[in-house]
């Protein structure tokens, strides 16, 4: 699975660690993905969405359904 929300398209960043000696080492920054159940086109889907998206409403989340004994 690709680290990308699947709403906006959000994924990871490069970039590099900088000590205060100047050194520098690669390291990556990873968007805060949650696996969540939307609405998507009419059906009840899991999603990868980054909180941005969750938090602006730009997905609409499926109510729970409770357990029927």
């Amino acid at each position: 699975m690709s680290r990308v929300c699947e709403i906006c398209g959000k994924g990871p960043l490069r970039g590099h660690n900088v000590s205060h000696a100047n050194n520098k080492t690669k390291r990556v920054w990873r968007p805060n993905l949650q696996k969540i159940r939307v609405f998507h086109q009419g059906k009840v889907v899991r999603m990868r969405v980054c909180t941005k998206c969750i938090k602006a409403g730009r997905v609409i989340k499926a109510p729970r359904v409770p357990a029927t004994p």
